[in-house]
């Protein structure tokens, strides 16, 4: 069943997504050359914590994860694990990906940021990867369907020669972090539920400058990779559709 939301639910929804916000925007003030993914993932559960809410992220699944955020460097997609042993080198690429709850309500969204100075290509395949969510974002409307969300992300990736990693999707959210149906970042225009003012969506492209194929660590069951090593972007916001247009609610 797909949850229509109030406007006061929406508004309860917003103040987790600005809180979510807010890490992602210190998330970046810290990154740099020579910082270790465990001293993001301190100053970011400290943040959710001062606001008064929960790293959504600590303890969900099975195994549970360890840590408050994901911090994906490199051709890690998603869910990587923070470290002390992790410390970021010029050049690369992290992607950061942050939950929160909030009485009982969830903010999830996701950003990827330069070490450095990084080259064009990867400049590139950030850029590309923030364009599709919007691209995705814009079909999320009133009686289109979520088939026209997916179709116009993979558009984006595809004339751009990106490949779409089609092993993670987004979801909706509300109550619980991750809510039914998914939504795939690839598919066919016209397909799926019709979408209606008062659902709520965490949208998140996830690309990579070579193939699609991803691997899971056999150790941590956690960190997905690409198995071809090639670099990777992740771009998430958590969305509310209304009868005006989509309304990005992990905003400041």
């Amino acid at each position: 069943m797909i949850h229509l939301r109030s406007e006061s639910d929406i508004a309860q929804l917003a103040r987790a997504g600005r809180i979510v916000a807010l890490v992602l925007e210190r998330m970046g003030e810290m990154i740099r050359p020579g910082i270790s993914t465990l001293e993001l993932d301190q100053e970011a559960e400290r943040l959710i914590r001062q606001a008064g809410a929960r790293p959504a992220f600590l303890g969900y699944g099975n195994p549970p994860f360890p840590a408050s955020i994901c911090a994906s460097p490199e051709e890690v997609v998603v869910h990587g694990i923070p470290s002390r042993q992790v410390i970021l080198q010029e050049g690369e690429i992290i992607s950061i990906d942050v939950g929160a709850e909030l009485d009982g309500w969830y903010g999830d969204a996701a950003r990827t940021f330069a070490v450095g100075e990084i080259s064009a290509e990867k400049q590139r395949l950030i850029r590309i990867t923030r364009e599709a969510f919007y691209a995705g974002m814009d079909k999320a409307r009133p009686g289109n369907r979520l088939g026209d969300v997916s179709a116009a992300i993979q558009a984006v990736a595809d004339r751009n020669g990106l490949g779409v990693v089609r092993d993670l999707t987004g979801h909706f959210i509300g109550r619980e972090m991750h809510e039914e149906p998914s939504i795939p970042n690839f598919g066919r225009a016209g397909r799926g539920p019709r979408l209606a003012a008062g659902m709520i969506l965490a949208i998140e492209p996830m690309f990579a400058l070579g193939g699609w194929q991803v691997t899971l660590d056999p150790v941590d069951e956690w960190t997905i990779r690409t198995r071809d090593k090639s670099p990777a972007a992740h771009y998430e916001n958590t969305i509310a559709i209304t009868e005006e247009g989509p309304l990005i609610l992990s905003r400041l």
